[in-house]
């Protein structure tokens, strides 16, 4: 049920090179290289009024990859990058990858515990980090962890020591160069290879490329083995498939350490070339105020991004009309939420699905074209299987379900990892012949449009009834007051569990709980609708926007 036999009009998107992702680089590396070739004197980075070329970009991760490997780094380690969106982060993903090294990317706020977790469980014998973390966290973590290499940088080394607040963004302002006792500088180790160049190193499809730890939402997190040959074809289904040339430039408001920045971002500005846009870390002003900058043609961000740009008061003072190919992924998206993004900003945001286990994108919205809206659910549809892609929908027992029918979503393909780090059970489990067992709840309709309902395991059962918390969540977004909702079961004595929403309010905006329950029992069967409504300051949401519902379950979400 790949959603494309007997679609006519999907035809045009699978004519010529969307027919099947050319695969014409073995391997990530030999991807940068060939655009290497071609531009090497185009612009990579933007970052602090300051500009990277491929080719300053390939020197600095050269002499990087000669450091690490003068202090005992090799082919197959793995190298911890914990960093933010600063052009070390791409420096050094590129070294590893010349060492014949596995990147792992690692989220800047993992605290003590959880760093010490990821080191261990992947056995890292480097770790390149922002000074700060060393200081705050790693120096502690690395006594006890098989680290042996150690270095830090400062988001200010790419800064012009004479450059205007003003043109800092807004995260950048408070940043404070840190002693990093014990671990090499990064500039320094560069200063000192600069013009050398690592040994040779054969890599193939299957070598893995980076290890991407997923969320740990069901216990301890898992490293999902990227290789070679997913990042290659995600990269060129990003290019693709959302019509990326090198006159486009990418706005990176995803965190880099996360799949959709490490693809959607780095990756596919490697392979097209194109310049990706860098602000250090997410700020809705700084990321209006970079889009204009820098004439941002593209992006890809979960919606509770977009949400803070359009309610930022900066978005009036900026003209983001050049942003026209807009792609959200991480999180469900409510049909109200993209056309008020679309009525405020301009552009219409494009639906895009996958999971770390699918190293990007398994279904998007085809650009130029608008997602449908389900009439039953109100689901906006996740768009159609990427070109390659194989996606089934399956009942409990694993039988394949009709049109229509809900189901488990199962996914086959190049973007497919072959499995978990040293976790043979749990790849087993969740990849069953090769195939991806989402966890996530969905439908194919008759046109071949994917619909995604909900997680398996946050169904509501209320009284015998299934309440999907994502149907609800849709409708509380349609009140004007609300901003974002979400929603969860509690324990009922009467119906076993009840159906109970979280919403914070919009800017100068006002609502009570008794009418936003009254505003769902207007949209929704009596059983669906919540029966208690808490409003918050804020909700609790992972740094790539999705909404932690797990925390939600503990009393008090301010």
């Amino acid at each position: 049920m790949s959603g494309y036999r007997d679609r006519p009009w999907l035809s045009s998107y699978r004519d010529g090179s969307t027919d099947e992702v050319a695969t014409a680089c073995p391997d990530a590396l030999a991807m940068w290289r060939d655009s290497l070739r071609r531009a090497g004197d185009q612009p990579l980075i933007y970052y602090a009024d300051t500009v990277h070329t491929l080719a300053e970009v390939d020197s600095a991760s050269d002499a990087l990859a000669v450091a690490l490997a003068s202090r005992g780094v090799r082919q197959g380690d793995r190298v911890v990058l914990y960093l933010q969106n600063v052009p070390q982060f791409v420096v050094g993903l590129l070294a590893t990858w010349k060492l014949g090294g596995v990147v792992v990317p690692v989220n800047p706020m993992l605290k003590e515990r959880e760093l010490s977790y990821v080191l261990a469980d992947s056995g890292a014998t480097a770790l390149i980090c922002l000074q700060e973390l060393w200081a705050s966290v790693a120096a502690k973590v690395v006594e006890d962890s098989p680290v042996s290499v150690a270095v830090t940088t400062s988001p200010l080394d790419h800064v012009p020591v004479d450059l205007p607040p003003s043109r800092l963004s807004l995260p950048l302002r408070t940043v404070q160069r840190v002693e990093t006792p014990g671990a090499a500088d990064l500039l320094t180790l560069v200063a000192q290879h600069r013009g050398q160049r690592p040994g040779p190193v054969e890599l193939a499809p299957s070598d893995v490329a980076a290890l991407t730890y997923t969320s740990g939402t069901t216990g301890d997190p898992k490293g999902a083995m990227n290789t070679h040959g997913n990042v290659v074809f995600t990269a060129q289904v990003f290019r693709d498939w959302l019509g990326l040339g090198t006159d486009d430039t990418c706005l990176a408001g995803a965190p880099l350490f996360h799949v959709t920045g490490l693809i959607g971002h780095a990756a596919v500005a490697m392979l097209v070339p194109m310049p990706l846009i860098l602000g250090y870390r997410f700020d809705p002003a700084t990321m209006n105020d970079l889009a204009e900058r820098h004439n941002a043609t593209y992006t890809v961000m979960a919606i509770t991004a977009y949400t803070a740009m359009m309610n930022d008061p900066s978005i009036r003072a900026h003209d983001l009309s050049a942003l026209s190919k807009v792609y959200s992924c991480g999180a469900p998206i409510a049909p109200s939420l993209v056309e008020r993004f679309e009525r405020a900003v301009g552009p219409y945001i494009h639906n895009i699905y996958g999971l770390t286990e699918t190293t990007g994108p398994s279904h998007a919205v085809p650009l130029g074209r608008r997602a449908p809206v389900d009439p039953a659910t109100g689901a906006l549809s996740i768009g159609v299987p990427v070109p390659g892609t194989a996606v089934r929908v399956l009942d409990d027992n694993g039988d394949e379900v009709p049109v229509g029918q809900i189901g488990e979503l199962a996914i086959s393909g190049p973007g497919v990892v072959p499995g978990y780090w040293h976790r043979p059970d749990a790849t087993d489990a969740a990849l069953p012949g090769g195939e991806m067992r989402t966890g996530d709840v969905g439908f194919m309709d008759d046109q071949g449009w994917f619909y995604l309902v909900d997680r398996k395991k946050d169904m509501i059962n209320t009284a015998g009834y299934k309440v999907w918390p994502r149907e609800v969540e849709d409708v509380l977004m349609g009140h004007q007051a609300v901003k974002e909702a979400a929603v969860i079961g509690v324990p009922d004595p009467y119906r076993g569990e009840t159906v109970k929403a979280f919403v914070s309010l919009r800017d100068g905006a006002s609502s009570t709980p008794e009418e936003l329950i009254a505003f769902c029992r207007d949209n929704l069967a009596a059983y669906k609708y919540p029966r208690v409504v808490e409003i918050c300051d804020d909700l609790p949401k992972t740094l790539t926007g999705k909404v932690l519902r797990r925390q939600l379950r503990t009393p008090a979400c301010d």
